[in-house]
């Protein structure tokens, strides 16, 4: 695992809302293909954040790069993007089963190995809860935050697949050759947030066909939205 997915990944942030909160809310059209666009002010903080508003739209930050630490990336990026709807069922599911994260979920029997701090928050128009934590032993914490840390190393993946095909296509075979191995150990998840590029890639022939191959394997493993 690189570097820079290690540091997104230990600086989750999630923000989830309610159906009833998001439904007065603009839903992005059918089949809206990803797309960068700048952070609200009110968003700007050290690692990445996830908001779920009518089980719909997710807000994508990477913002901690102003010293240039992680070549090759900007210092802040966002996108929209539309999840699949069994992770919207599932997401809302765990929130509601933890309580709508009201109360303390942080691991305090002894000391544990740190994995940095995360926070899980609710939001609609009657209450808003938070919870933040290293490790939880709450199984529906656990699965949120698995499904979280796959969500952003899918668009970590996505925006290296962008920057290989445009500057080392001869290096997508291996990058390619990574998310496969991650993806069947359950490591990534969402994968039609980066359908876009992955079709770009399948179909172009100036890319080795092995590279190719493996692209079109992923995208065969896209569920139902």
């Amino acid at each position: 695992m690189s570097t820079l997915r290690t540091f997104v990944i230990t600086l989750l942030v999630i923000g989830l809302s309610s159906p009833g909160w998001a439904a007065d809310q603009a839903q992005p059209a059918e089949g809206k293909a990803a797309e960068s666009k700048p952070i609200p002010k009110a968003y700007l903080w050290s690692g990445t954040g996830m908001f779920v508003g009518g089980m719909a739209v997710g807000l994508y930050a990477f913002i901690h790069n102003k010293n240039g630490q992680f070549p090759g990336q900007d210092e802040y990026y966002a996108t929209e993007f539309s999840l699949s709807a069994a992770s919207r069922e599932k997401v809302f599911h765990l929130a509601k089963d933890a309580g709508y994260f009201k109360g303390d979920f942080d691991y305090k029997d002894h000391p544990v190995a740190s994995t940095g701090k995360k926070t899980l928050a609710f939001a609609d128009k009657s209450r808003h809860f938070q919870t933040a934590y290293n490790y939880s032993e709450n199984k529906s914490i656990q699965e949120l935050t698995a499904l979280f840390q796959g969500i952003s190393g899918t668009i970590q993946h996505g925006r290296k697949l962008q920057f290989l095909r445009r500057f080392d296509k001869l290096g997508l075979e291996a990058e390619l050759k990574g998310m496969e191995d991650e993806n069947n150990s359950h490591f990534l998840a969402e994968l039609q947030i980066i359908s876009p590029i992955l079709n770009t890639i399948a179909d172009d022939s100036a890319i080795m066909n092995i590279a190719r191959q493996r692209a079109r394997r992923l995208l065969a493993k896209i569920g139902p939205e």
